[in-house]
């Protein structure tokens, strides 16, 4: 890709370079995204997503990607809000920024939102899907802390939790799951597990099962 952009007299960026660096991307598939001069009228021999324009830290002429600040601008323009906080707070969790740093930026309106609620916790984006979709309950949600030894992905309210499995939790690793829940309940907490896919293709399902349960009290230290 590098040499590609070389050829092309491109910079790699937005999800692409986002992927590049391992962060979370809602959808990896699709046209490339390159960023190119603001008056340029380059044409590409492929389809691409070219992004023009000024950014919050100056680029080399001869850069081949962009400086991850960059990127996250061209994020925050591009995707929807709730898939842009998820690749800012993947980036966070990486330490490949802080909050801090970025602050001392100027962004344009839709970058400025979404780092008005990022936060460095998220380990996947799925944990920040989360917690902006049950924004509504205005209960205190926190992702990513440790209880009994173990970090949970969600603890809603007090007491209760819910965990996210994604396909590697099959084999050893269920066996550690169903002992983790074990001393969660034996502690006092109430778990809810569910799976990539409901959060991603079936989260009115996920949402009912947490509504029922803040509506039986199952989030209130007892």
């Amino acid at each position: 890709m590098l040499v590609a952009a070389a050829r092309l007299g491109v910079v790699l960026t937005c999800r692409t370079q986002a992927s590049r660096l391992g962060l979370w991307v809602h959808d990896h598939r699709g046209r490339p995204h390159f960023a190119i001069p603001p008056h340029s009228a380059r044409k590409l021999p492929f389809e691409a997503k070219l992004h023009r324009g000024r950014c919050p830290v100056p680029r080399h002429p001869d850069a081949l990607v962009d400086p991850i600040e960059n990127v996250l601008a061209h994020i925050a323009q591009c995707e929807p809000f709730e898939q842009a906080l998820a690749t800012w707070e993947s980036a966070l969790n990486k330490n490949l920024v802080t909050v801090e740093s970025l602050r001392g930026l100027h962004w344009k309106t839709e970058a400025r939102r979404v780092l008005e609620r990022a936060i460095p916790f998220s380990d996947a984006g799925l944990e920040t899907y989360m917690r902006e979709r049950l924004r509504w309950l205005k209960l205190r949600i926190r992702v990513q802390i440790w209880i009994g030894g173990h970090r949970v992905d969600t603890l809603i309210g007090d007491r209760l939790v819910v965990q996210i499995d994604g396909s590697h939790h099959v084999g050893s690793q269920r066996s550690a799951d169903i002992r983790h829940d074990a001393q969660l309940m034996l502690r006092g907490y109430r778990v809810i597990r569910v799976s990539y896919h409901q959060v991603m293709f079936d989260w009115a399902s996920v949402q009912d099962l947490i509504m029922r349960a803040v509506a039986q009290g199952h989030h209130l230290a007892r």
